[in-house]
């Protein structure tokens, strides 16, 4: 079979979808031919020769490998001028947002058979695979180092003979692997650290971390039992519980130095967390990370791929903070892409898609130009 890596070409997007190192493993039985176009690794830090040394065959142009290749391993979906590449009975993969159904329409048209890794179940024997939380964990950690380069003073208590510095107070809403990334290195930079989360299994993960655990109690079985999640994600919240949420997390906020909100909820819209009441009562000199912009924002204020100046509060919208450490995050995300293959292409390259495996059967979005997901 022969496995295509095209250049990414949306605006920003730094990741490539095949490592020097992945393309080594495709490659290593001779079963595969890896076409590579030239320059896709080039914003990431993977020269052509690195690639061309492992194996993989350089292609001038995106023409040229969706022409020769019968797979196709993307980071996002492909835009409208790529989907005149595709065609029928290719294999896609990538992540294509599973909740654009009108993308998904327009994949389909195409007569590809798509996958869509970030619709893999939260099993154990998928977490090699699992896109959103190899890619969020590096987007915690980013968002951490970008409210530090934006806020005006330190994060770590430091005694000085000038006097004594107190440390950061961090305030992380949603602890999920981006959550709980973000509330480990700031604690690492010395930072006092707060973290909210609708499911009550989060305490002890965030405790464990050495924060403290913003409790919401709840009133009701019916607050309880929805604040449990499916499948490791959180759901939408009663209104009374969310409003109980929202003035004990204003009050948090006012306090903090920096906010970190990370909540999204699958196919929906991003929970408003923060307020423009808060942030006009935040201290001058705040930051703010909303890693959720791309699904409208925790915070109505933020700006998609910008950082603005509210109310003397910084805002950090910035959509694809994986792309901002485009070498790490290529590589994890190269591995799961790696993983999944194995799923729908046999040992000696012929295509095997095991249909009746629940991650292959969660993660196929269309085939034969009908999308598969339902609204």
């Amino acid at each position: 079979m022969k496995v295509g890596i095209p250049t990414e070409t949306r605006p920003g997007e730094t990741r490539v979808a095949a490592t020097p190192e992945t393309v080594k493993k495709l490659a290593a039985g001779g079963a595969n031919q890896v076409l590579v176009q030239a320059g896709a690794g080039q914003p990431a830090s993977y020269p052509d020769a690195a690639y061309a040394d492992c194996g993989a065959t350089l292609v001038a142009d995106a023409a040229g490998v969706y022409g020769q290749a019968e797979a196709i391993l993307k980071v996002r979906a492909p835009q409208q001028h790529e989907l005149a590449l595709l065609r029928d009975g290719q294999l896609l993969l990538g992540m294509l947002d599973p909740y654009d159904f009108e993308g998904l329409q327009h994949l389909a048209s195409t007569g590809v058979t798509a996958f869509a890794l970030e619709a893999a179940p939260r099993i154990t024997r998928a977490q090699s695979l699992d896109v959103l939380s190899s890619q969020a964990n590096l987007a915690g950690y980013k968002a951490v180092l970008l409210a530090a380069n934006q806020y005006g003073r330190l994060f770590p208590m430091m005694m000085t003979a000038a006097g004594t510095l107190k440390a950061a107070r961090v305030v992380v809403l949603g602890a999920g692997v981006a959550g709980l990334q973000a509330i480990a290195t700031a604690k690492r930079l010395g930072a006092m650290v707060e973290a909210s989360d609708v499911r009550p299994a989060a305490k002890e993960q965030i405790e464990s971390l050495g924060a403290k655990f913003i409790d919401v109690p709840f009133e009701t079985d019916e607050e309880r039992e929805i604040a449990q999640g499916v499948g490791g994600y959180a759901r939408p919240m009663p209104a009374a519980w969310m409003a109980r949420q929202a003035a004990l997390v204003s009050q948090r906020c006012a306090q903090a130095d920096i906010v970190i909100s990370t909540a999204l909820i699958p196919g929906r819209p991003a929970p408003v967390l923060i307020a423009e009441e808060t942030v006009h009562a935040m201290k001058p000199g705040s930051v703010i990370v909303d890693l959720a912009v791309e699904r409208g924002g925790n915070c109505p204020l933020s700006e998609k791929d910008r950082i603005v100046q509210k109310h003397g509060v910084s805002l950090i919208g910035y959509s694809n903070l994986p792309a901002l450490v485009p070498t790490d995050a290529s590589a994890l995300y190269a591995r799961n892409l790696l993983d999944f293959l194995k799923l729908v292409i046999a040992q000696d390259g012929t295509p095997a898609i095991q249909r009746e495996d629940e991650i292959v059967a969660a993660c196929m979005v269309c085939e034969a130009r009908t999308v598969l997901r339902k609204k």
